[in-house]
């Protein structure tokens, strides 16, 4: 079975991250049937310490590389935190990262969308959270750029975002993370969520 890992940026409870993630699962489930999209808790990971990786890892942080290291994609969406992505997320992704050069994100396609409660849609994170990833051996997936702005206003029924442009949007990257990881042949028909 195919697994695409969802990412969160953010902890916050009801966080517009949170939402978009759950407009892509919604999306990947209408095109293909056998895709898992389970999410990594990056709530549960502890600060990043050398010293205790080299030691043995906290059980969380093996469960976090195991899920990743098991996974055909991923799917981060972040928040923009002053510009740059959250330390929660950074922390995730340098216990991921790690052993260096042999680790769960190396040669892992990744797809990357931002939302954010302000007009740029936390779009300034992204570069940041893309020169991370691609330090770490990740394949960043290339599609056209997801950054919902104005986020908790448009946010639709269920909980997801559904306006016509933004979930054609959303059904991109999905179309291209699952483009980077199953075969051609396999991709579904590309649905709308606007439907």
């Amino acid at each position: 079975m195919t697994r695409i890992v969802l990412v969160p940026g953010s902890v916050r409870r009801h966080s517009v991250t949170s939402a978009a993630l759950a407009t892509v699962r919604a999306a990947v489930v209408r095109r293909e049937r056998g895709v898992e999209t389970p999410y990594l808790d990056v709530a549960g990971l502890p600060f990043y310490d050398q010293d205790a990786d080299e030691e043995g890892a906290p059980e969380s942080v093996m469960a976090a590389r195991a899920l990743v290291a098991g996974a055909d994609a991923l799917i981060i969406a972040t928040p923009s935190y002053n510009g740059m992505v959250s330390g929660v997320l950074k922390n995730a992704l340098d216990w991921l990262s790690r052993p260096w050069g042999a680790s769960a994100l190396t040669g892992l396609p990744v797809a990357v969308l931002s939302a954010s409660t302000g007009t740029y849609g936390a779009a300034d994170a992204q570069p940041g959270l893309c020169a991370v990833l691609k330090r770490a051996g990740s394949e960043v997936i290339e599609h056209p750029r997801v950054a919902i702005g104005n986020a908790e206003q448009r946010l639709g029924r269920g909980g997801l975002y559904t306006e016509p442009a933004l979930a054609s949007a959303i059904d991109g990257l999905v179309d291209a993370t699952l483009g980077a990881c199953l075969p051609e042949p396999a991709i579904g028909t590309r649905l709308s969520l606007a439907n």
